[in-house]
């Protein structure tokens, strides 16, 4: 893309970017099906570009790999922004996250799988979901609305809490996912201090339609 805004994008640019978009979304896959050594010209057939291609946007595959994590991260927190971008109190913006997420893991199955396969780094990472989260821990406790001495550990107990919904949600199809979303979110609100009525009556309000937005797509 170029670095100024307003400047036409020319044809020689979109075709870069369709071929990295490309490459993202193949890897992207591999890595939903956690098909981690697959040779760089398995990626580029799935791709469906040259192997030229490849390095002419990446060094190795783990830095495709890396990228294709990040966007997906990326993606998600982005998602949660908008859809809470109407949500004043922060202590709500998280619950209502939090419960979007759970759902999230049914609905979209590849950026849920991308998610699990990460999950050991995903509380510590700088992009996607984690930052947002302690952004809105912080928020709530300067309101007064979170009582958590440590936002980071709060992160952490709240993270680890999210991907064990996903895999239980995986390992047992049967079980209702809104549902199980919804009481776990109403758990960590008890745990960072919402008294327990409130935490119940937040965890049961409406949530914004998930629907009214695309599904992700790998940026440029």
């Amino acid at each position: 893309m170029t670095d100024q805004p307003g400047e036409p994008v020319t044809r020689l640019e979109r075709r870069k970017q369709r071929t990295r978009a490309a490459l993202i979304r193949a890897a992207q896959g591999f890595i939903a099906a956690g098909k981690l050594n697959v040779p760089v010209l398995e990626i580029t057939q799935a791709a469906d570009v040259g192997m030229g291609s490849f390095y002419n946007h990446f060094d190795t595959k783990e830095q495709l790999f890396d990228a294709a994590v990040f966007e997906a991260l990326d993606a998600h927190g982005a998602l949660m922004d908008a859809l809470t971008a109407s949500i004043d109190d922060p202590a709500e913006a998280f619950a209502c996250s939090f419960r979007l997420t759970g759902r999230l893991f049914r609905r979209r199955p590849q950026e849920a799988l991308i998610l699990l396969s990460n999950r050991l780094n995903l509380v510590t990472a700088k992009r996607g979901l984690a930052p947002r989260a302690l952004r809105d821990i912080h928020a709530a406790v300067a309101a007064g609305r979170f009582h958590v001495d440590d936002p980071e550990l709060a992160l952490a107990v709240a993270g680890g809490a999210i991907m064990g919904l996903g895999t239980l949600l995986r390992e047992q199809p049967e079980r209702d996912d809104a549902q199980a979303a919804d009481k776990l979110t109403e758990d960590v609100l008890r745990l960072f201090g919402v008294p327990a009525e409130e935490a119940r009556e937040m965890c049961q309000r409406d949530l914004p339609d998930i629907d009214a937005f695309a599904e992700p797509t790998s940026a440029a």
